[in-house]
């Protein structure tokens, strides 16, 4: 049986918003979702919430908002050269992630401490310390909420791109992730291209005979050394996405900025600029503008230091955009999802 309340937010995300829900649902049966498709259209809009660490929350929203709450990972195939996992949607991602360490199931190490749910991972596609989630990606199970209806996607139907997915632009409130699996393969190779993994004492100590685990716990510890806990300092992480140039616009900015800080794509023809480098000669790492500003360690984070509103956040953001725009001529790409209006993502 359905039960819709009113809730507050406020505790629903990690940048600390104030916020409440007229309608609230918890959704952790899959057996509620024929009952909950024929009551969507009694409301202006349906958001998807997950673990609410990548969300810019009005104070009011009127949307039916639906927490996922989920839980379990299975095994569901071993083929040849490869595990396959399935983890429900409300699973938190960093405890997927240290549970396929746990099994034997070995690849998604790099990923360890991203906040939020595995139902969002697919959405967001999120990576880091040079791996993506869609590099290991089988499938998933949504329900579409427009037909009633089970639907299994694979790797084409979601269209993964750089903090990107089919989801990100699909027609609000249709989609429901409600799980996804991963092909693990049996041969495992660690992914150490990033130099503060690479030096970290326990990966160059190691060596080659770095393990899955040692990957893991460098980078959890690299994350906390850079990257605020939001539990101490309201955050959403990396606030604005890496912006991609192409290699005549890369040389072009490097000869005026010859410290530019880039990654090489595709054999060269691309580069991803570091966020965090534009925002911090653009003078505002760990700098403030009334209750929001940026980490003092890491520019890319916008952080809440209390009572800080949406209007808080965006007004900073335009800022911020502005002021990199003008000293590099690159514009910057917000990645929390705002909701409130017609938002429908699930974060």
């Amino acid at each position: 049986m359905l039960h819709i309340t009113e809730q507050d937010l406020t505790y629903y995300n990690t940048l600390g918003l104030k916020s409440s829900a007229r309608s609230f649902l918890r959704l952790n049966s899959t057996a509620n979702l024929p009952a909950l498709t024929d009551i969507v259209p009694r409301f202006p809009g349906v958001v998807v919430l997950g673990g609410g660490s990548n969300v810019v929350l009005a104070p009011q929203v009127d949307e039916l908002v639906i927490h996922v709450e989920t839980r379990g990972v299975t095994l569901v195939d071993q083929e040849t050269d490869a595990f396959v996992v399935e983890a429900q949607a409300g699973e938190s991602w960093h405890h997927f992630v240290g549970l396929c360490i746990d099994q034997g199931w070995r690849g998604l190490e790099n990923l360890a401490l991203i906040p939020g749910t595995v139902g969002a991972a697919p959405i967001q596609n999120i990576g880091a310390y040079g791996v993506e989630q869609s590099e290991f990606f089988h499938s998933l199970v949504a329900w579409d909420m427009q037909r009633g209806e089970q639907v299994e996607m694979g790797p084409g139907d979601c269209l993964f791109a750089y903090r990107d997915s089919f989801f990100k632009h699909a027609e609000p409130g249709r989609w429901l992730i409600l799980a996804v699996r991963y092909r693990l393969p049996h041969e495992w190779r660690p992914q150490l291209a990033y130099p503060d993994l690479a030096r970290h004492p326990g990966i160059a100590l190691a060596g080659a005979a770095v393990t899955p685990r040692q990957v893991f716990d460098a980078v959890c510890e690299i994350r906390r050394a850079k990257l605020p806990d939001p539990a101490e300092l309201a955050n959403v992480g990396s606030f604005f996405k890496n912006p991609i140039v192409d290699a005549k616009t890369f040389n072009a900015l490097r000869e005026l900025h010859p410290g530019m800080v880039a990654y090489a794509l595709d054999g060269g023809t691309h580069f991803k600029l570091a966020a965090g480098w534009l925002i911090e000669r653009s003078g505002w790492k760990g700098r403030r503008l009334g209750p929001v500003g940026m980490h003092e360690r890491q520019s890319l984070v916008m952080v809440n230091h209390g009572g800080a509103t949406a209007r808080d956040i965006q007004v900073l953001a335009d800022v911020i955009r502005a002021e990199v725009a003008t000293r590099f001529g690159v514009r910057l790409e917000q990645e929390p999802v705002e909701m409130g209006s017609a938002a429908s993502e699930q974060t």
